[in-house]
């Protein structure tokens, strides 16, 4: 793995990927930490602004070549990294899981191995048809000529150099989730990843080169300082910009892409409501504890899908936050190093991250919430731990209800309703009432009344009694939350342009 192994003596400083080269950083390196133990993981490559225009004209240098490759070479390199990163699972998975804190399962299994898969689906991907005939249309004569039948196709097109700018919170899956279809669609890519656990993309890259992956087709630069980032977005180079990470970096980033029509797919922040109804039985109840207690455990709750904001019905409410309180509890005991046996809860990304959610904790404390469970500093040596919490009595306009914590904490807000419509109004003014749109939860007893209320919410997408997701549906955000959708085929249109192609059928 050309340029990201790890030396006997140590860790090897990694090199940036940039046209097929494994090239010296102009800035140096920089320490990539464990955050279950502060140790040094690896160096990580210092990209200077010219290298990242450099990584962008090797790009467009091999968008031509590239995007007239048929799809069935295309699909055969894919399905090869999908072969390398499988034989190579247990290194990577000990890398993701010192660069970003993941427990060991997560690092394997949703992590790599969703990686593996998605470098899989776009391989079957590449083969998809792109063609779409559009049904003939008979015009008179007129100025534009004869009268005739004209036919059309819709075909898709590769957009050309993609930026794709990837989240910490998973170094592998959401990479992959971004290359894989840009190139099975026959783009190009400049990927800057995350700047906290960015040698799980290099990685990614030795892989890609490995599959035979013509040079310039993937590049990747990295680094701390963020005129990386923005030169990656504002290269003349490139066509379109690929984002996950917080709404306030993504309407930077559109203002940019707007000065120049670049075209965006961006997966922003979250606040996702959890709407429980007193109806919801004893079956319900305990799917909904699992599912909001999943914001505890899941990469300790930074991800953006997370039921972090729960909406209970005054009849189930003390029942509920009572079940959450237990939950906590008894996760707080598998709080620790993620690559020991039995830990559930592993650290947050950094000392920074840690800080500023216990920020908010306190924050929602003193602005009368009551700390029902958490709250405290798990008492480790190391490491940038935070206990499950849970915070229940809040209101509407605290600011822990309002903003994204992106950690272990889960916030209730009851409400009173005097019948079932009544109910479902209310909850769903509640759940509206934010500045986000990506992922909402209904949890009912009632089957019809879970898919009527999810269609009246204002989110991209939302699960009726389960957290679970389908991989192919479409996954993307309302308002604040993001621009675009991916995930199965609509990933593909989303690296694509549609190009219409007309041509006469007959005329008279």
């Amino acid at each position: 793995m050309s340029g990201t192994g790890v030396g006997a003596g140590g860790p090897r400083a990694r090199r940036l990927f940039i046209g097929g080269e494994w090239t010296e950083p102009d800035h140096g390196h920089y320490e990539v930490v464990n955050p279950a133990t502060e140790e040094v993981v690896g160096l990580a490559p210092e990209a200077s602004g010219a290298q990242v225009h450099a990584a962008a004209a090797a790009a467009r240098e091999a968008f031509a070549g590239w995007s007239r490759t048929k799809p069935e070479e295309r699909a055969a390199i894919l399905e090869r990294a999908a072969a390398v990163l499988r034989r190579d699972a247990d290194t990577y998975t000990a890398l993701a899981r010192a660069e970003s804190g993941a427990t060991t399962g997560t690092a394997r299994g949703m992590q790599v191995a969703v990686a593996v898969a998605r470098f899989q689906r776009y391989a079957k991907g590449a083969l998809e048809p792109v063609e779409e005939a559009i049904p003939p249309q008979i015009n008179d004569a007129g100025p534009m000529g004869r009268a005739g039948i004209i036919g059309a196709l819709a075909v898709r097109r590769p957009v050309g150099v993609v930026t794709c700018i990837t989240s910490y919170n998973n170094p592998w899956a959401n990479p992959a989730g971004k290359v894989a279809p840009a190139l099975a669609m026959g783009n190009t890519v400049v990927v800057k990843p995350a700047p906290q656990d960015p040698l799980s993309v290099y990685g990614m890259a030795a892989a890609l080169e490995e599959a035979g992956v013509p040079p310039g087709v993937v590049n990747v630069v990295s680094g701390t300082d963020p005129a990386v980032g923005e030169a990656a977005v504002a290269a003349p180079d490139v066509d379109m910009v690929s984002f996950t990470g917080s709404t306030a970096v993504g309407q930077r980033i559109g203002e940019v892409c707007g000065r120049t029509m670049k075209r965006q797919l961006m997966e922003l922040g979250g606040k996702g409501a959890a709407i429980v109804f007193d109806d919801v039985g004893e079956d319900g109840l305990a799917a909904a504890v699992a599912g909001i207690g999943t914001t505890f455990s899941f990469y300790s709750g930074q991800i953006c899908t997370a039921p972090t904001r729960v909406i209970a019905q005054r009849g189930i409410y003390d029942r509920l936050v009572e079940r959450l309180a237990a939950y906590a509890g008894h996760l707080k005991a598998k709080v620790g190093d993620p690559a020991a046996e039995g830990t559930v809860v592993g650290p947050v990304i950094s000392a920074t991250h840690r800080d500023r959610i216990e920020g908010y904790v306190e924050a929602g404390r003193k602005g009368g919430a009551r700390l029902v469970a958490g709250g405290e500093r798990p008492a480790l040596t190391r490491g940038f731990y935070v206990a499950p919490t849970l915070l229940a009595d809040c209101t509407p306009d605290m600011r822990v209800v309002r903003e994204e914590i992106f950690g272990p904490v889960v916030v209730v807000v009851p409400f009173d309703a005097d019948g079932p419509e009544n109910a479902e109004d209310t909850a769903v003014a509640l759940a509206d009432d934010s500045d986000y749109g990506l992922i909402d939860y209904v949890f009912s007893g009632d089957v019809a009344r879970g898919f009527r209320v999810a269609g009246r919410l204002r989110a991209g997408g939302v699960g009726v009694n389960t957290i679970g997701r389908n991989m192919e549906a479409p996954f993307g955000g309302f308002k604040r939350s993001g621009v675009g959708r991916d995930v199965g085929s609509y990933a593909l249109h989303a690296y694509s342009e549609l190009q219409s192609i007309v041509w006469p059928g007959g005329s008279g």
